[in-house]
């Protein structure tokens, strides 16, 4: 039996290392011992059909599965499979003998320092998001592309994950209202599924789907050191491992969304995409947010259906119904429009654009970024070229503006407010990108930041100081900004809003006013 195990286990001289006391965690599927500096995970033998851990050499291979995986991501934490050699009522870890049971042996960190204890808190921040972001983009990228003929990350199966929520919370008890709003959800997914199914399909075939983590949540992620590092990856089902990277993002941005930071979902997805590029992506997104959070209130579900009143059935209903009613909110249309930024080097734009990413739903298409990405550089890579040459040279300009368009209306078709932060000094490059917005059947914006001249040389000399910016500006180029720029014209102030980055702007409100500008501008320009 596996129950004297645990209790033997529960003892210090199960160990090979000073334990002090020995602490138990259970969860459905495992018990965790936490001993001394390390942790042991022992499987239980369940049979739950989407889990089989029924047999010892079942639960040996998913600890070396799970050792595997995590090491990809947590390669400090997963030390190891550790044998443990009996009797059950004597347990020994490391012990002579015949195995009885193995366990993964980590490293144990503080439970406080969880980016959803942080975020609980209040104190997780945009850095740490924008760190995982990346640390996320990477990891997929160098991930294993899935096998040609597994049929993980199909349109089939993408669409029995979406549908098999729905056929879980239906057996929960609800009033004819919310059946009604469920049933509603339920035809949208479906008409999603049914319009993006070419796409999901592509997207396979171009090897988006790769094996990811599988369970990005909040509590899977832990500070160490500064750095974000995620443990705990899904070792049981491949199927819901092997993913469209943009289901692996959309889990985590759920998870801030659901837990009151939507602002910090917004920086993840915008570090997510400067760092990737993958904006055909976001086409994927509103279905797959709303997928993850149908996860969350199925699991509540499940949860309810087990308990009995008065031992936290009631909580659990309600954080299915929570659940149901944040993936209502995610499914919601967002506006269409593209909107460009316009100014100089140091006029913050560019934080003003990131701002405006945070409050709202404008996707931010960084020219920087871009510029870099199409000379193979990553973002923070110097340029190491004069004014008007290299990177700068007038034809690769004029390939930067072309990508920023089509990245644009990319976002556009995705269904999101597009925000191109660059200079934007000539009017031909603004016209192109309002005949575009024309073009895609959206509303046109321009948001022109300016600062005093002092400020704008400050600015320019501080970022350049600092190195870790991917704008290469310099005074130089600066002043030569200041004395070619094209003023916009009559036509063109009607789209426009004009800010003042000297001092702080009310993001949201700001975001709000270029929709609203958008809106009242669907023409091509008049010349």
């Amino acid at each position: 039996m596996a129950v004297p195990l645990i209790e033997g286990l529960q003892h210090p001289h199960a160990y090979p290392h000073p334990s002090g006391p020995v602490r138990l965690v259970e969860t459905h599927i495992s018990w965790v011992l936490l001993a001394g500096d390390f942790a042991y995970k022992v499987k239980k033998p369940v049979d739950f059909g989407f889990v089989d851990f029924s047999s010892l050499e079942r639960r040996r291979r998913f600890c070396e599965e799970e050792l595997r995986l995590n090491r990809r991501l947590a390669p400090q934490l997963y030390l190891g499979v550790a044998p443990i050699a009996g009797p059950a009522a004597a347990p020994r870890i490391d012990g002579d003998g015949e195995p009885i049971e193995y366990a993964v042996r980590m490293r144990r960190f503080r439970r406080a320092d969880e980016f959803a204890a942080l975020a609980a808190r209040g104190e997780l921040e945009p850095a740490h998001v924008e760190t995982l972001a990346a640390l996320v983009a990477d990891f997929h990228s160098a991930a294993d592309r899935d096998p040609p003929d597994s049929g993980w990350g199909s349109p089939e199966q993408v669409l029995a994950h979406w549908i098999g929520n729905f056929e879980v919370l239906a057996r929960t008890g609800m009033a004819a209202a919310e059946r009604v709003r469920l049933e509603a959800l339920e035809g949208w997914m479906r008409a999603q599924h049914e319009r993006l199914a070419p796409l999901i399909a592509s997207r396979r075939a171009e090897g988006f789907v790769r094996e990811c983590h599988g369970d990005l949540h909040l509590g899977n992620v832990v500070l160490i050191e500064g750095h974000p590092v995620p443990f705990d990856a899904l070792e049981f089902d491949p199927g819901l491992r092997w993913t469209d990277v943009v289901a692996e993002v959309a889990f985590t941005m759920m998870d801030l969304e659901r837990l009151g930071h939507p602002g910090l979902a917004r920086r993840f997805l915008d570090a997510w995409l400067e760092r990737s590029g993958d904006f055909a992506g976001l086409a994927l997104l509103p279905a797959m947010l709303a997928y993850r959070a149908l996860v969350r209130a199925k699991v509540a579900a499940l949860r309810a259906t087990q308990s009995a009143p008065g031992t936290g059935q009631d909580e659990a209903l309600a954080e299915m119904r929570a659940d149901v009613a944040l993936a209502e909110r995610l499914a919601s249309p967002r506006p269409r429009a593209i909107a460009i930024t316009m100014g100089v080097s140091g006029s913050g734009k560019s934080r003003l654009a990131l701002a405006l990413a945070e409050s709202g739903d404008w996707v931010r298409i960084r020219s920087d970024v871009e510029r870099k990405r199409l000379a193979g550089l990553a973002a923070a890579d110097r340029a190491g070229a004069p004014p008007g040459a290299g990177l700068y040279a007038p034809g690769r300009t004029g390939q930067v503006y072309e990508r920023l368009a089509s990245l644009a209306g990319t976002v556009a078709d995705a269904g999101f407010p597009a925000l191109v932060d660059a200079t934007f000094l000539r009017r031909s490059q603004r016209d192109a990108l309002r005949s575009l917005a024309a073009e895609h059947g959206t509303g046109f914006g321009i948001l022109v930041a300016d600062a005093p001249v002092a400020l704008l040389r400050e600015r320019v000399q501080a970022r350049a100081r600092a190195g870790s910016d991917p704008s290469d500006a310099t005074l130089e180029v600066l002043e030569a900004q200041r004395k070619t720029f094209e003023p916009l014209g009559a036509d063109e102030e009607a789209c426009a809003i004009r800010v003042d980055t000297s001092t702080p702007a009310d993001a949201a409100a700001l975001g709000q006013a270029l929709l609203s500008r958008c809106s009242h501008s669907t023409t091509p320009p008049s010349r």
